[in-house]
């Protein structure tokens, strides 16, 4: 093994998977030249060998010794001697920046002893029971185990026996007897004695860091943030500074700009006579960093000076704690600082119009899911009270309106002026319409790829699913949280689909005037610098991506939105979404049609419909490419639910009332359509094969379109893509059947004929797929349904959440794609396709074409495009471009 301990002095930046960001900070600021304490980093390695083992590396103890030696030389102290005692400060720090890793443990170092011989250093006796209080009060709380609320409870009982509401003031006497009581809590809870030997209260301190990385906290926040559970936690041991020796001293947070707007100038808070945790614990109001330069002038100057220097050297938002002890400034730690996504845009381009970096650096600055926050409606301030319920926060943004429990009913109120929430156990194909006419969609059950999910991201619908607290009665009208309170329909809420929590009543909405540019719509004037920030670093992205990016679309207004957020064509239109609605009761009769005359008559009622909707279509996207999928789900879903149509007949037939002939054929068909597995049943290609004339009139309809649109002086691009092959002999057969119809309309037409990849076996045989399709489109969602062997819909809510706790995911595979199984599948069909047919485009329409770190897969897979929602088309274009200049830095 190699070396466990690194002095301050010997590291750099570039060394953050060893030394974790703080250690690589602190040592990149020493070799600077910063007033950084001195101290050293024990390494994410010792770490991950304590994890697996159980216990610290055999030369771990001897490494420390010897740079704990070379420290009390350099300081002139030794920790534990009481005449003038070195004290040390213990902090975690990861590669990443990563909250629920141990509190900072201060004033290590201190006992019943050395407390004397700090308080006569100092001069302060005051300062020196302070100091040693907290040591015990976090000691006792991060390594020992007690609850924290234990010495909050005796703290507040000291401050009320002194009169005073807050700790400054406490006396050195009182403060005395507060640490005496800290020690009893401790031997209370724990049965054990504080540790007065310094040495084991840092090995203590030193384990408690390691175990911290598999606390709670900690893993929920790594599988929030996708953080791997194998890099584990460095430690920073460093020489304490004291910001509690009277008004001269103090400690405080700074950046080198506001974190929150993007303004520039050095932005953050002081806290005169205090110690390091303190501004960020808020047990007293700090002060703006601004007044630091009435206090201490010196200090103030010294402070700017160091963050330009700072900001220079990062080239980028820096975050700085720093202390000030009698008047002398101290640099404690620096870290690219983490920033809202509106700053992520501003100072990007600001740092372009500076100099300081280019505008490729200047895209990954910034991510396609800070994007994302900046394009939907939020609620204002965090008003609301306790929500109603939590759930998955399935597509972001914030919406307020009446609840609704039926598609029907939201559109009727839609259609009245009123806005909606359409509440429902969970939302299928029927659903859409009332899915278009609702703000928002909450459901009880499905996940953040749900039927609901996906669609209402898609449409850029607020949604939450999943929300298992609450129990959803349709047929009451009303549903009934977990603490009893019942929400009729008619009652506001309000959905928030960024965080997953819902409201009673209305709260203040404010509106995304990123969304607002992209629409057309009125932009306010204190939005314009953020606007154009998202202007520049788009166009520049536009500029370098080789990834083109077009949108899922199946209606014109849908194709129009695209196009405006920027989409180069539609990659996917799904056209069973036109057969819904007043339509289904032509499908209806195309699927109870006894003989072929019936079955032509049913068509030709469809074939005009289909016809307008593609004209209208193409005319939004005049020069552009559309894909047009053939009709893909199982025709059952087109007819009554099963259940509810038997029930109705034999309702009838038990009240002795004549049943409907209609509905009993209706009955009649689907109990002959019905499929165990209807995702693994006559669905896509084989609807084409088995229905007949089926593929004849949408394909007629879309040629027909075409011929329509260039009459009208318009340049259309249709493209007819298969879905559901599994092997070239299916392509083929329907192959034919697309080129004679196209014949038959016109001997010029141009159509490209492709297919959906979505099953492994088309994947594994695309170099034959090949020969009969143009172009190649994965379908990533079913594609990875068959892979895994999930539906989706099923699955979700059943037991995803184990598998993500138990590290079986990371991510969810239907939110980014699985790079191990799906991805391999996608590089192999494009690898082999290619080979077959090369010049053969390639690209996505699955949801994963507008997920930030697919988008960057399909890049290096060389994919020609993706498509994705058209809200999510302005995402895809960003992280198209980010993909082509490189990575990125994690901030």
């Amino acid at each position: 093994m190699g070396r466990f301990v690194y002095d301050f002095t010997e590291g750099h930046r570039g060394q953050a998977d060893l030394l974790g960001g703080k250690g690589a900070g602190l040592a990149e600021m020493t070799r600077m030249g910063l007033p950084v304490p001195p101290g050293f980093t024990i390494t994410t390695e010792a770490c991950r060998f304590y994890l697996a083992s159980g216990r610290e590396p055999h030369a771990l103890a001897d490494e420390i010794t010897v740079h704990l030696a070379a420290l009390e030389e350099r300081m002139g102290r030794r920790l534990g001697d009481a005449r003038d005692p070195l004290l040390l400060s213990v902090r975690s720090g990861g590669r990443y920046s990563m909250p629920g890793m141990m509190d900072t443990i201060l004033d290590l170092g201190l006992n019943d002893d050395t407390v004397t011989g700090l308080a006569r250093t100092t001069g302060r006796e005051r300062a020196a029971w302070d100091s040693y209080r907290r040591l015990v009060q976090m000691y006792g709380s991060t390594v020992m185990g007690v609850d924290g609320s234990c010495f909050d409870t005796e703290l507040d009982r000291a401050r009320r026996a002194a009169g005073t509401d807050s700790d400054l003031g406490l006396d050195a006497a009182a403060l005395r007897r507060l640490t005496v009581a800290f020690q009893a809590i401790v031997r209370e809870h724990t049965g054990l004695d504080f540790p007065q030997d310094p040495r084991e209260q840092l090995r203590g301190a030193v384990r408690a860091v390691f175990d911290s990385w598999r606390g709670e906290r900690a893993r929920i926040y790594r599988r929030r943030e996708g953080i791997p559970e194998n890099l584990g936690t460095a430690v920073n041991v460093q020489a304490m500074v004291f910001g509690n020796l009277g008004p001269d001293s103090g400690t405080g947070v700074a950046f080198t700009r506001n974190p929150a707007t993007g303004r520039r100038g050095a932005w953050g808070d002081y806290l005169s006579d205090a110690q390091g945790e303190d501004v960020v614990a808020g047990i007293r109001d700090a002060v703006p960093l601004s007044e630091l330069a009435a206090l201490l002038p010196d200090c103030h100057s010294a402070l700017l000076a160091h963050l330009n220097t700072l900001e220079n050297h990062y080239r980028d938002l820096c975050d700085v704690e720093f202390t000030v002890e009698r008047g002398r400034l101290w640099i404690l730690q620096t870290r690219v600082g983490k920033r809202t996504a509106a700053a992520a845009f501003r100072i990007a381009v600001q740092l372009v119009e500076e100099k300081v970096i280019t505008w490729d650096e200047a895209l990954l600055r910034v991510t396609g899911d800070q994007l994302a926050q900046l394009m939907f409606p939020r609620f204002a301030g965090t008003t609301g009270g306790a929500p109603l319920a939590h759930g998955i926060p399935a597509s972001p943004g914030a919406a307020v309106g009446v609840v609704v429990f039926t598609s029907a009913e939201a559109v009727r109120r839609a259609a009245a002026g009123e806005h909606t929430v359409l509440v429902r156990p969970e939302t299928t194909p029927d659903d859409l319409p009332g899915m278009i006419a609702a703000q928002a969609v909450l459901t009880s059950r499905g996940g953040k790829t749900s039927h609901a999910a996906v669609v209402a991201r898609g449409m850029g619908k607020v949604c939450v699913c999943g929300a298992e607290g609450i129990s959803v009665d349709v047929a009451a009208r009303r549903f009934t949280t977990a603490g009893g309170t019942v929400v009729a329909e008619g009652e506001v809420i309000s959905v928030d689909g960024t965080a997953g929590r819902v409201h009673l009543g209305a709260l203040p909405l404010v509106p995304s005037p990123v969304t607002a540019y992209f629409t057309g719509g009125t932009v306010p004037e204190e939005a314009r610098e953020l606007i154009d920030a998202v202007d520049r670093l788009l166009t520049h992205a536009d500029q370098v991506g080789r990834l083109l990016v077009r949108a899922n679309a199946d209606t014109p207004e849908d194709a129009r939105r695209a196009r405006a957020f920027g989409a180069l064509g539609i990659g996917l239109c799904r056209t069973e979404h036109m057969f819904l609605g007043e339509r289904r009761r032509l499908v209806e009769a195309l699927i109870l049609a006894e003989n072929d005359d019936a079955r032509e008559s049913a068509l030709a009622a469809l074939l005009p419909l289909q016809r307008q909707d593609f004209t209208e279509i193409l005319q939004a996207m005049d020069g552009l490419a559309v894909t047009i999928r053939l009709i893909d789900p199982p025709l059952h879903e087109f007819l009554p639910d099963r259940t509810e149509l038997s029930v109705r007949i034999a309702t009838e037939r038990a009240q002795g009332r004549a049943v409907d002939p209609h509905d009993e054929q209706l009955l009649a068909a689907v109990n002959r359509m019905h499929e165990e597995n209807p995702m693994l049943g006559l669905r896509g290609v084989r609807l084409a094969l088995v229905v007949p004339g089926l593929v004849a009139m949408q394909v007629r309809a879309a040629a027909e379109a075409v011929l329509a649109c260039r009459a009208a002086g318009g340049d259309p691009h249709a493209e007819i893509m298969v879905p559901l092959v599994d092997t070239v002999e299916e392509l083929r057969l329907v192959r034919t059947e697309i080129e004679r119809v196209l014949r038959e309309t016109d001997e010029d037409l141009d159509v490209p004929i492709g297919t959906m990849i979505e099953l492994p076996r088309a994947a594994l045989t695309a170099d034959r797929i090949a020969t009969a399709a143009d172009f190649f489109s994965f379908g990533t969602n079913d594609l990875t349904q068959t892979t895994w062997g999930f539906s989706r819909d099923d699955v979700e809510g059943a037991f995803f959440t184990r598998y993500l706790e138990q590290g079986v995911f990371r991510v969810s595979p239907f939110e980014t794609l699985d790079l191990d199984g799906v991805g391999r599948l996608v590089e192999l069909a494009v690898r082999e396709g290619r080979q077959t047919r090369p010049g053969l485009v390639t690209g996505v329409c699955g949801e994963h074409g507008g997920d930030p770190a697919s988008v960057r897969f399909f890049h290096r897979a060389g994919l020609d495009y993706v498509s994705c929602s058209p809200y999510r088309v302005p995402v895809a274009r960003l992280e198209a471009g980010r993909a082509a200049v490189g990575t990125g830095t994690d901030l």
